[in-house]
């Protein structure tokens, strides 16, 4: 489980988390939703260490992260995996290439071994036999299955995916949702996902997390999320919609 408590964090002497506490538990699909500028992907940095926060805590399994001991704070960089928006994968560098990297930079595993693990991921994700495809020569469904299982090759504990559906058609999306919440239910991972889609948000939402202006407004599961009376909320959720149906219509 990850814990934050008025986490805060300002750029420019403007103010993009605003006390921010919550959690994302343990072998759930936890989601951070919001309008655009409300501070989900920076939320997310800080909580990885990727940004440092002005002010707050941060705790994974009950031990404090950023101002941790070094050691310790390593060691939980190790069990983070992170899908990046797009894939992200390394043009350069084939499918095997992509997924072994992380393994490359923080194990010492012998080489046979990291092959091992990298075919295990490769064919969990439904990829097997396509270690010397290049990123060019993929879907962009494929793209994101390499990033899932470049992800999950270190054993990850903790699974942070930003926007995972971005630039999916509806079906491949479901797809690529469907995968992350078998990942995560099968290895009581610790997945936390920022997105704006809708279908995500209706099918995987076990613990939502809803962000306005800065603020933690609302968390819920995707049960209650259409039966709360807040303003911000309602008004995410329509646009949402409209945007959805927009995009079926084209």
């Amino acid at each position: 489980m990850i814990k934050f408590q008025h986490v805060s964090k300002s750029f420019d002497g403007k103010k993009v988390l605003d006390e921010v506490s919550g959690r994302f538990e343990q072998g759930r699909v936890n989601l951070v939703i919001g309008a655009s500028g409300t501070g989900k992907s920076v939320l997310i940095k800080c909580i990885v260490g990727l940004i440092h926060a002005d002010q707050g805590s941060i705790s994974f399994d009950g031990s404090e992260f950023i101002s941790g001991p070094s050691k310790r704070t390593v060691r939980v960089r190790r069990e983070i995996g992170m899908l990046f928006q797009g894939g992200a994968l390394f043009d350069s560098k084939n499918v095997e290439e992509n997924v072994i990297f992380p393994l490359d930079i923080l194990t010492d595993m012998p080489q046979d071994a990291k092959l091992d693990r990298v075919n295990f991921c490769l064919q969990r994700v439904g990829l097997s036999n396509a270690n010397k495809k290049m990123p060019s020569e993929l879907s962009g469904g494929m793209q994101k299955r390499v990033g899932v299982a470049r992800a999950i090759v270190n054993n990850s504990k903790y699974l942070f995916c930003d926007e995972p559906t971005s630039g999916l058609d509806a079906r491949t999306g479901l797809l690529i949702d469907e995968l992350i919440q078998e990942l995560t239910y099968e290895y009581n991972i610790t997945t936390t996902i920022v997105t704006h889609d809708m279908n995500t948000v209706v099918s995987m939402g076990d613990n939502i997390l809803f962000l306005e202006k800065g603020k933690n407004t609302w968390e819920g599961t995707s049960a209650d999320i259409f039966h709360v009376d807040v303003a911000a909320l309602k008004d995410f959720l329509f646009a949402s919609k409209l945007m959805r149906m927009a995009k079926t219509q084209v």
